[in-house]
């Protein structure tokens, strides 16, 4: 390996044959390039829907009511069914193992002022866990807690675009804020993966808010998210069996599919798991046949080499070189380009790969990358193969008689 007049000789042998080793480098290089930036579009791709359901928690079942289609028991169609506290406990009460975090919401658009700012926003009553079930991160301050549900404070949460279209400078915890004619003391600020519109909006204890709205009870959606234990199919099942209760629970026929409308993720999930199982699949295929292209191609080229130097090969025999010492010197000519080659290959495949960075966005594709450890095992197969593509001919062509070798055209 550390022989310098081996060394020699096979840098001699590349500046003799140029393009013979640019041929070579070149299908590796290419093999590696198209390998890399295939599998970092599959990895956009992947982030791209991942960040589609990162906005809510991924296990989540959201439960709305509507107006019935279908006349059921006696009663009339077009009839409005609505749920309050009580159906909230029924719901979360009929298999409370199965969830995680819930809350009840109240929704209401209500003028809100902060000195000589003001404007509308969406104002949600809702319980302490709707934090986790938004996947909101404090900026500042805290979320409701239990007592203030229980006492009906007049406390309230606000997105970050609150702050910054209403409070403007400084901070704002501590401060009150005008809705709907009551005032309210800001205790928390939050961001939201959802972007603007989600950060527009203020929590308040659902409490307090069904008292401004003269004592209601209603709540306009259930939010569950469930056990991240359950499988897909399961949780599936399991909103399906909350849809059948609360249409039960309401006189709600069960051929009727806008009445009680349930908004399950698992179901979602399961439909883009199955999509990016495809997806990756195709990906694997596509960047395992180009990597193979670049096999077949250096094992052609080598095939190539070792033929056009069977001569040489047999004045190395005559003169007295060993069958081993001449496959070390080829195998290890091969395996310096593979090398080689596969460093650059990897390097333009990095580069593209960050040129590319989320100039794609608009087409579904976020932050392509591939992971070192996929590049290194791609890496070590074409070395592999490189190495065996030159020692089988040249394994082959030490065998050849020098007789028979100088003779050859």
């Amino acid at each position: 390996m550390f022989d310098l007049d081996r060394w020699e000789e096979i840098f001699s042998s590349i500046r003799s044959n140029v393009l013979r080793t640019v041929l070579s480098g070149f299908t590796v290089a290419l093999g590696l390039f198209i390998f890399i930036v295939l599998f970092g579009i599959g990895t956009g791709l992947k982030n791209a829907f991942t960040q589609g359901f990162a906005r809510d928690a991924q296990n989540l079942i959201s439960i709305f009511t509507g107006n019935t289609t279908v006349a059921y028991k006696g009663l009339q169609s077009n009839r409005t069914v609505t749920m309050n506290n009580e159906d909230y406990d029924f719901l979360i009460d009929s298999d409370k193992e199965k969830v995680g975090y819930s809350t009840p919401r109240y929704t209401a658009n209500l003028m809100v002022k902060y000195g000589k700012e003001s404007g509308n926003y969406q104002i949600n009553g809702a319980d302490p866990e709707e934090k986790f079930i938004e996947n909101r991160k404090m900026l500042e301050g805290r979320y409701l807690t239990p007592g203030d549900l229980q006492r009906k404070q007049n406390v309230a949460v606000v997105g970050r675009m609150v702050q910054r279209d209403l409070i403007k400078n400084g901070s704002p915890v501590g401060k009150d804020l005008d809705i709907n004619g009551t005032m309210f003391k800001i205790v928390g600020v939050f961001s939201d993966d959802g972007g603007d519109w989600d950060e527009r909006h203020i929590t308040v204890p659902i409490t307090t808010l069904q008292q401004m709205k003269k004592g209601s009870d209603t709540v306009s959606g259930v939010y569950i998210a469930y056990d991240e234990n359950m499988t897909p199919e399961q949780a599936i099942k399991y909103g399906d069996q909350l849809k059948e209760r609360l249409k039960a629970r309401k006189n709600v026929s069960p051929d009727d599919e806008n009445a009680v409308r349930v908004w399950n993720n698992a179901q979602n999930m399961n439909e883009t798991f199955m999509f990016m199982a495809v997806l990756t699949g195709i990906v694997t295929f596509i960047g395992l046949g180009t990597l193979l292209a670049g096999i077949i191609g250096i094992s052609n080229i080598m095939v190539y080499i070792v033929k056009e130097r069977t001569k040489e090969i047999g004045v190395r025999k005559a003169i007295g070189a060993k069958p081993r010492s001449i496959v070390a010197l080829i195998v290890q000519e091969s395996v310096v380009i593979t090398v080689v080659s596969g460093f650059v290959g990897v390097g333009l495949g990095v580069l593209a790969l960050h040129l590319i960075g989320d100039s794609l966005e608009e087409y579904f594709i976020k932050e392509p990358s591939v992971g070192w450890g996929t590049i290194f095992m791609a890496f070590i197969a074409l070395v592999f193969s490189g190495l065996i593509a030159g020692f089988v001919p040249a394994y082959r062509a030490s065998k050849i008689k020098p007789i028979e070798a100088l003779r050859t055209e």
